[in-house]
């Protein structure tokens, strides 16, 4: 394979609406912080866009998180039940907050927790699920939900990687008690870094509200009745994120386009296993198009990463499980006899490549010809 001399990053940012000329609204008029009009406009339109009552901008999903586990008043022995296969972010939230963080393994085709595996975990000191959808396809929500209902638990849709998805026809980002959006670099709609909570709940609104704002009195600025927190988006963000949303649809388009074509590409390689390209509930959005290297071959994801940085082609490793993190395992936080297979073997196997809106045809030619070549030896 002849080496590509340009080099293809992981991600680019899509900037071809009116991000240039929203941000120099913001300069000319020298509203740049969180006060101005793009932050109220940018929250408007996501609850529109996910059929929500209220939104409210915060400085990342991080933060988000933050607010909405500070919010729940948990107790030690309250324990949240999660994916074990996820950023970081999720579990640090929920401990940060005096929470009790309790995993479950993925489903190894759709890199989602499932509701067996929540039930399983359930138990009486259960207080909340928090869901993210990991990578195109959203978590199977229904049974979810009904147990949830069932059980008085609180549920939280972590929609980070999910703008513009659809779980059975309703947008990601409308379930549960609350949901969450990021919109870091990588993600398919970005302000660089920031977040987004929304709900149909007006209390818990004016509560994250003041959170994210010091916890300000209404009326009193620098009078405090909680403690609150600077996560606040600014107005600059907020123009970024609304010139983007106007282009969602688009967007969303070509990266199914994205997805399918590198499937044509790829769908013959032994080695690998695909992302799969639908469920019964969803059809992928690809945010992140993964490579999953089949058990028999020997070959880890790092050193697929490293064989494709020799043809100038990035990539990136999939999670590593949240019950082996090095500062998790120091502390002994959860119980080292618990394994979860599958997270490990997407882990020590999965690996995702350059799947950007505006990468060519011919670069993603380049680079499943290049895999191709790879994994070549193997059969």
């Amino acid at each position: 394979m002849q080496k590509n001399h340009q080099f293809i990053p992981i991600n680019e940012p899509c900037f071809k609406g009116n991000e240039k000329k929203y941000l120099n609204e913001c300069i000319d008029t020298g509203w740049v912080s969180s006060t101005g009009s793009f932050v109220s406009k940018f929250e408007k339109e996501m609850a529109n866009i996910c059929g929500r009552k209220f939104a409210t901008s915060t400085s990342s999903g991080t933060a988000a998180l933050d607010i909405i586990f500070n919010s729940l008043d948990l107790k030690s022995d309250d324990e949240i039940i999660t994916s074990n296969f996820s950023i970081i972010s999720c579990s640090n939230s929920i401990m940060r907050n005096g929470g009790k963080v309790v995993l479950v393994d993925v489903c190894e085709k759709t890199f989602n927790m499932t509701f067996e595996g929540i039930r399983d975990k359930y138990s009486k000191k259960t207080k909340a699920i928090l869901i993210p959808h990991i990578y195109g396809l959203p978590v199977d929500l229904d049974p979810i939900l009904e147990f949830a209902k069932d059980k008085n638990l609180f549920v939280i849709e972590d929609a980070a990687e999910m703008h513009g998805q659809e779980y059975k026809g309703s947008p990601c980002g409308s379930f549960g008690d609350v949901s969450i959006f990021s919109y870091y670099a990588n993600k398919l709609i970005t302000t660089g870094e920031g977040g987004m909570i929304l709900t149909n709940d007006e209390s818990l609104h004016q509560k994250y509200s003041s959170l994210k704002n010091h916890s300000f009195v209404e009326g009193r600025r620098f009078v405090h009745d909680d403690i609150g927190f600077n996560y606040r988006m600014t107005n600059i963000q907020a123009a970024l994120g609304l010139a983007q949303l106007e282009q969602l649809k688009n967007m969303v388009k070509r990266k199914r386009e994205i997805g399918i074509y590198y499937h044509s590409l790829l769908k013959d390689v032994k080695g690998l296993s695909l992302p799969l390209n639908k469920t019964s509930y969803s059809d992928n959005i690809y945010w992140a198009y993964t490579l999953t290297i089949k058990k028999e071959i020997p070959l880890s994801g790092g050193e697929l990463s490293e064989e494709l940085k020799k043809y100038d082609i990035d990539s990136r490793p999939s999670f590593w499980p949240l019950n082996l993190q090095p500062i998790y395992l120091k502390n002994k936080y959860f119980d080292e006899s618990l394994v979860y297979p599958i997270s490990k073997q997407l882990a020590d196997k999965c690996i995702y490549i350059p799947s950007y809106v505006s990468l060519s045809n011919d670069k993603i030619q380049y680079i499943s010809e290049t895999i191709k070549g790879i994994f070549s030896k193997y059969e």
